[in-house]
């Protein structure tokens, strides 16, 4: 039988939240995908595309961190800096905050869908971005593959 996710929250990171996601930790070897949460605070604080949440858990501690923002040319909903804590990696957090964020945020053109981005050894966030419907487009940003996930 398989057991229900964790239940988790998104919420805007705020003045009572941003030092609990600066001090968000990952598992070594993950630097080489993902940048600090600190990096992608700043992002978020200078650069007018990206809008932080932070991913609570059902007690109200923060455990993870994701950050979304619009594309002004085809109005898609991207997806980025998805961390989850490395004490709470491996338990469904990261799979269940994405599921929220495909509920809860919506793309500025409904035919957009949304998109993400990742480096393209990092076999994890792959296996987890298609299994949510994300396909690979052939788009590169940077050096990550792009993959979007239509409206259902």
């Amino acid at each position: 039988m398989t057991q229900p996710g964790p239940s988790v929250s998104l919420r805007p990171v705020d003045a009572g939240s941003w030092r609990a996601v600066a001090g968000l930790t990952i598992v070594p070897g993950q630097d080489a995908y993902v940048a600090a949460a600190t990096h992608y605070l700043a992002l978020c604080a200078y650069e007018d595309v990206w809008k932080p949440l932070a991913v609570h858990d059902e007690q109200g501690a923060v455990v993870g961190f994701l950050m979304w923002g619009i594309d002004d040319e085809d109005g898609s909903c991207w997806l980025g800096g998805v961390i989850v804590d490395a004490a709470h990696q491996g338990r469904g957090v990261g799979r269940a905050a994405l599921v929220q964020a495909l509920t809860t945020l919506q793309p500025r053109d409904d035919a957009a869908g949304f998109a993400l981005a990742y480096h393209p050894q990092n076999t994890a966030a792959k296996g987890l971005y298609a299994s949510l419907g994300f396909f690979e487009t052939g788009e590169t940003d940077d050096d990550e593959v792009v993959a979007r996930r239509r409206p259902a």
